[in-house]
């Protein structure tokens, strides 16, 4: 079963599922839904629009570059059927997707770090700009408690920091390295040498017999 890309917003495109388009030239468009299929025959960007794959990766919200994702690029190649690759397979395609999950997580977190001070240093400068709106028997709670945030932002900042699992690239890494190595010893082991013996049939170099 191939799945293929949506041209447009970069989704899966499942079997007998969406809208495929020929052009004149026998350029293949594929599409998933009719809202993508609207918009490119509308001629509109997809870098411009914030829903698609490419406008995130273009703005820094999804990861780029990472070893985790050339993975995807390699299930087209023909490889003969073999029962202990395909369970090999398998197993290194579930730990890229946990590794690769990791990544994304520690990305999200990486770039989401200064949101919380931020939004906290405008809530301040609010509440203090407007303090005159403010009933008067809470302008002076909110005094108070102006002058002692501060130590309280830095203190709460710390431990979010210490409390943030801090994931290592370079040990990510070496674990996508070693499921691309088993998955490499598993093709070589599928792929027995056999010479022919006159009168016996196929033979292992062993010298064991496959036919029997």
């Amino acid at each position: 079963m191939r799945i293929e890309t949506c041209y447009f917003c970069s989704q899966p495109c499942y079997p007998s599922k969406g809208i495929t388009f020929v052009r004149n030239d026998a350029k293949v468009f594929r599409f998933c839904r009719s809202k993508c299929h609207k918009n490119f025959k509308m001629k509109r960007n997809p870098r411009k629009l914030a829903w698609t794959k490419s406008f995130r990766r273009a703005h820094g919200k999804e990861m780029t570059v990472d070893s985790t994702l050339q993975f995807a690029q390699r299930r087209n190649v023909p490889v003969r059927y073999n029962r202990e690759l395909v369970a090999t397979t398998l197993q290194a395609m579930q730990r890229v997707g946990e590794i690769r999950a990791r990544r994304e997580k520690q990305f999200y977190k990486n770039r989401m770090k200064g949101n919380r001070a931020k939004q906290l240093e405008a809530d301040r400068k609010l509440v203090e700009e407007n303090q005159h709106l403010l009933p008067p028997q809470y302008r002076d709670q909110v005094e108070k408690v102006l002058e002692a945030e501060p130590e309280a932002e830095k203190e709460e900042m710390e431990e979010m920091e210490e409390d943030e699992e801090e994931l290592d690239p370079e040990e990510l890494e070496q674990e996508a390295k070693v499921a691309a190595k088993k998955q490499k010893a598993a093709k070589g082991a599928g792929k027995k040498k056999q010479k022919l013996v006159r009168g016996q049939g196929a033979e292992d170099e062993d010298g064991m017999d496959v036919d029997g």
